[in-house]
């Protein structure tokens, strides 16, 4: 992987009135696993067999949705009424063993004061089976899937409103980390402070050179052992 630059502003005190947000994939694992490579797949066959589209069609409608509303589901949510429950079961059903548990991860963020929480694009069901993986499902307060987020993706800024509205947040002592650069500018513009988890995907990079991104890492966890827990 490239090294990305770092930002050079201070990083930010966490303490017992902080909340750290984090995105699920790729975010709290290593995009290297290319888990999502899975889900794509599975998406890819329900938007055949829903539609009944050949496999060409189906792969250039999946990407359409997926550009045109931030999610395949929303599309399809949109201009065919599909159920939502069916879609997450099945795109979701996947093999995690190519995950690997992550001690340091779990280490690291029980070492940090404060509330933790997971906000996804992804199912509960799937944040659940993820982080049960990890090993990291203790440290959690709390997950903000898509269904909490009715259906709306990030980087909407619906989902983010909502999540704030349910949760008590107080942007302003939040640090949100996510891998998806472009997800990152509506938590800054609402008083979060923002860290980009750093992969080389190409889907990943829009947004990145934002200056609404605080800061950026592609060593999660000796980010999270450098932050300042004003101890």
């Amino acid at each position: 992987m490239t090294t990305a630059p770092k930002r050079r502003s201070e990083l930010p005190r966490v303490d017992d009135d902080s909340v750290l947000i984090f995105d699920l994939d790729n975010t709290l694992y290593p995009a290297a696993c290319n888990l999502f490579s899975q889900v794509s797949d599975l998406i890819g066959q329900y938007v055949r067999d829903a539609l009944k589209l050949e496999a060409t069609e189906a792969h250039r409608v999946q990407k359409d949705y997926f550009h045109r509303y931030g999610t395949t589901l929303r599309g399809l949510m949109t201009e065919h009424e599909i159920d939502p429950a069916d879609y997450l079961a099945k795109v979701h059903d996947i093999d995690l063993s190519v995950v690997d548990p992550a001690p340091d991860l779990a280490s690291a963020l029980n070492d940090l004061p404060g509330r933790k929480l997971i906000f996804t694009n992804a199912s509960r069901g799937h944040a659940e089976r993820v982080m049960d993986r990890l090993g990291i499902a203790d440290h959690f307060e709390t997950i903000f899937d898509i269904v909490d987020a009715e259906y709306i993706p990030k980087p909407k800024q619906e989902p983010y409103d909502l999540l704030l509205a349910r949760d008590g947040i107080d942007p302003t002592r939040a640090v949100y980390f996510e891998d998806m650069a472009k997800n990152l500018l509506p938590a800054k513009d609402m008083g979060m402070t923002t860290v980009w988890v750093h992969t080389d995907l190409e889907w990943a990079q829009a947004g990145r050179d934002d200056p609404r991104i605080d800061h950026e890492t592609d060593d999660l966890v000796g980010f999270l052992r450098g932050l300042n827990t004003g101890s």
